[in-house]
């Protein structure tokens, strides 16, 4: 069956594609082979070296903290970084010109810049500049550089997610009376947020990624930093690295496939069943401007969401 983007392979396609799924899994098994004897060669997999992570003081003392602490960076980040996103992705779309050139000017800065060069300059502001305890001031730094690169990321999605809507939406809009306003609350933003879920969660994985940098050059005992200290303590770097690596993927595939579940729900919430109604049935205004005033013998169409 052909699809919009290719066409359904043929014998000859099918038969290359079997060989170099063949091809590609006994690749892969080698590679695997090779890693496991390169670890056995290296002591790495002696039961002395995985034991504490069976026990709960390695997880209680150093991983579960280090993972709290990367939870509520990113997390904040991400509830900050949203809505600042959103204003200056709005702003961007604004039609006095001077209203562009400011948020485009913020948002193409802070793109720019490497969000670990923002987290050292947030850092050095805190530390000259307020009173933050020495303990709290790279956990302020890491969110600080978070929302600041991030939200000038989101702004740009909210915008292509705005302008990828058809413009017979806000040309319907305009039609009733509605101002740019109402238009951008009620009708485009609900709309596009279908179109830039899945972008935000993308992003929402580079955010929790991205802490790791902070325990890097900061000193913030985030989950990577955690991990430093167990390794120091139980002498097992290549485990410690491993199960964080593992944690890691667990983590950000749990938050795509709620994403993933999330923009299903609201796809099918958005579903229409086609009901066409009479003119009679509906209140309010119609198109000619008066109420009950539509055209005789015509129906009305009304989109119903299923339920």
């Amino acid at each position: 069956m052909s699809s919009v983007l290719y066409d359904a392979p043929g014998p000859r396609a099918k038969r290359r594609n079997a060989i170099l799924t063949v091809v590609f899994v006994v690749l892969l098994a080698l590679l695997t082979w090779w890693v496991w004897r390169t670890m056995d060669d290296k002591n790495q997999l002696e039961w002395k070296l995985w034991e504490p992570f069976t026990t709960s003081e390695a997880w209680n003392t150093y991983l579960l903290p280090g993972l709290a602490n990367t939870l509520k960076a990113a997390g904040l980040a991400m509830v900050i970084a949203l809505p600042l996103g959103a204003l200056f992705g709005i702003a961007r779309l604004s039609d006095h010109r001077w209203v562009r050139g400011v948020a485009g000017t913020v948002v193409e800065f802070f793109r720019a810049i490497p969000v670990l060069l923002l987290m050292l300059f947030a850092n050095e502001v805190y530390v000259r500049s307020t009173d933050i305890s020495s303990e709290d001031r790279p956990f302020y730094a890491v969110v600080t550089g978070l929302v600041l690169y991030n939200a000038s990321v989101l702004a740009e999605v909210v915008r292509a997610g705005i302008l990828a809507l058809p413009k017979g939406q806000t040309e319907a809009a305009q039609a009733i009376g509605l101002r740019k306003g109402q238009t951008m609350s009620t009708i485009l933003l609900p709309q596009a947020v279908t179109v830039m879920l899945p972008a935000i969660v993308s992003q929402l994985v580079v955010i929790v990624k991205d802490t790791a940098l902070g325990g890097v050059m900061l000193g913030f005992t985030e989950l990577l930093n955690s991990r430093q200290t167990l390794a120091a303590f139980y002498a097992n770097v290549v485990p410690s690295f491993i199960v964080v690596a593992i944690i890691y993927i667990v983590l950000n595939f749990i938050i795509t496939s709620f994403a993933s579940w999330l923009e299903q729900r609201l796809r099918r919430g958005k579903k229409s069943t086609g009901a066409v109604i009479p003119a009679a049935a509906v209140g309010g205004t119609t198109a000619t401007g008066g109420e009950g005033g539509g055209l005789p013998g015509l129906g009305t169409y009304v989109e119903k969401k299923d339920t």
